[in-house]
């Protein structure tokens, strides 16, 4: 696959080495009035450019872990620092602005608006921060081309495969070149070999832009791909030998 380094992007430098940090996070909910704590205690710390697979079966916290990083829930308890800042300490405008400017995000489910094309849909993003058609275009295209969609820039979101709407979520999530991606099940829909291509643009993101990439997955290759691979046992994280089953 072909550089993504161009004048559209920019390069995120490395940072300080407790870029992102959770301290003592902890987050539960109540289920027919019975108290389920799905995190205790977590802490963890996240280096500038590191590649992290969150693994495991379903239904540990993997997707509630995914979501406080990423600021759409908050924890009951706890700080998430990021450059030593306590995010959760903004009120919800700054947490939106702060999303915005800071995180990808691919879903599972990959919420894109039917009405719009693929082209339109990626641009999203843009439009909320204020960036113009004009300025935006050309980087929209350029990452759809380069997750394999050069032929589906203007079909609407219902005339494209499940696979190839994937592949419009992970393009939205990274128009903006943000510092940190975080992606739940990314390659979930797609065939093994629009998986591995995948995989690969992960390698090459984190490379060409230091960006941060933590992503939940039982796929197998792309775990693989990760430098840490880390699971949540009883409501702890706990680091994974790189050879355990994902």
């Amino acid at each position: 696959m072909g550089s993504l380094m161009s004048q559209h992007n920019s390069v995120h430098e490395p940072l300080s080495e407790s870029w992102l940090e959770l301290q003592h996070i902890s987050k539960g909910y109540s289920l027919n009035k019975n108290a389920i704590d799905i995190l205790k205690d977590i802490n963890l710390t996240v280096n500038a450019g590191e590649r992290i697979a969150v693994v495991g079966p379903s239904g540990i916290g993997k997707s509630t872990l995914l979501h406080i990083i990423g600021t759409i829930d908050r924890p009951d308890t706890g700080c998430l620092l990021f450059e030593g800042k306590n995010i959760f300490s903004f009120d919800d405008l700054q947490l939106a602005r702060f999303r915005n400017e800071a995180i990808g995000f691919v879903f599972q489910f990959h919420h894109l608006l039917p009405e719009f094309t693929a082209l339109e849909n990626v641009m999203m993003p843009a439009f909320i921060r204020g960036i113009s058609q004009k300025n935006i275009y050309p980087k929209a295209e350029h990452i759809l081309v380069r997750v394999g969609l050069q032929d589906r820039l203007h079909h609407r979101i219902g005339e494209l495969s499940g696979g190839e709407q994937q592949r419009v979520a992970l393009a939205r999530a990274l128009v903006l070149s943000p510092a940190l991606l975080l992606a739940d099940e990314p390659t979930g829909n797609l065939d093994k070999k629009n998986s591995e291509k995948i995989h690969q643009l992960f390698i090459e993101l984190n490379q060409e832009t230091h960006m941060t990439l933590i992503v939940v997955t039982h796929n197998q290759g792309l775990a693989g791909c990760m430098s840490r691979r880390i699971t949540i046992v009883d409501g702890q994280l706990q680091e994974c030998n790189h050879n355990e089953m994902v």
